[in-house]
């Protein structure tokens, strides 16, 4: 599948989804359809195990909507561009792969938004990341209202939000806002192993650690439970986990169906 804004491949069972719209990597409608597009082609690819956001161009991971698309809509566009935007969310949200991201470079507003409902997020040394839109009387509209205060807390959430600042990869890290910081050069070749690392795992193992995790937070505690107590069973009768016990009795690597 092709796409203009868009730059994917796979290697070693990761799926890899790059912005590529120059100069900014501004998000415009067509790119904003595209995202769940490539999302959607890597979750059903069998032979895709995890998937990754990152940027094809070197300076700007993404510095959001195009605001010339912002100033062009009314209330009826905006609406339908927040729905696309929360159509995404819904996916990214849904998703039963491990989902990362290799941040380089500025990235600011949707583009980065999108990665916060990523599971692991690295960031190259050099990276610059913020929520702006404060400063023209707008918010964040990529479900970040949401995502950022499971990640940051309340009061820092609001404080990022509030203040419209751009933070270091190394305060980011401090923060919560993401997990690792590497150096430019090795961003891609870190978030490769990781991921390939992942790839290597029972996929039907990921997919229930993360359903518990992403579902279960937005459960009371007692439907959590039985999610997890679901997710469990289900696993016992799976052709992996017997793998997974005869592996570890018999001291030898698994392999995974």
């Amino acid at each position: 599948m092709s796409y203009e804004f868009l730059k994917t491949g796979v290697e070693e069972r990761v799926g890899w989804i790059e912005y590529q719209r120059p100069p900014l990597n501004a998000i415009d409608w067509k790119m904003l359809g595209e995202i769940p597009r490539a999302l959607d082609a890597f979750l059903q690819d069998e032979g895709v195990r995890v998937i990754v956001f990152a940027s094809a161009l070197e300076k700007y991971f993404s510095t959001g909507a195009d605001l010339r698309v912002l100033q062009a809509m009314g209330p009826e566009e905006m609406q339908k561009w927040v729905q696309g935007c929360h159509s995404i969310v819904r996916r990214l949200r849904r998703a039963q792969k491990p989902l990362l991201a290799a941040i380089a470079g500025t990235a600011v507003g949707g583009g980065l938004e999108i990665v916060l409902h990523c599971d692991v997020r690295f960031a190259a040394a050099s990276a610059r990341l913020g929520q702006p839109e404060i400063n023209i009387a707008f918010i964040p509209p990529v479900g970040t209202t949401q995502s950022l205060p499971r990640l940051l807390g309340r009061p820092r959430a609001l404080r990022f939000l509030y203040e419209g600042t751009l933070v270091t990869a190394e305060e980011a890290r401090e923060m919560g806002l993401v997990d690792f910081v590497v150096s430019p050069e090795r961003l891609r070749e870190e978030v490769q192993k990781y991921g390939a690392a992942l790839a290597s795992k029972p996929a039907a193992a990921l997919a229930a650690i993360r359903r518990c995790i992403t579902t279960g937070l937005e459960m009371p505690f007692e439907e959590a439970l039985a999610l997890e107590l679901e997710a469990a069973v289900h696993l016992a009768g799976t052709p992996d986990f017997s793998e997974g016990l005869s592996a570890f009795f018999e001291k030898r690597p698994p392999r995974w169906e």
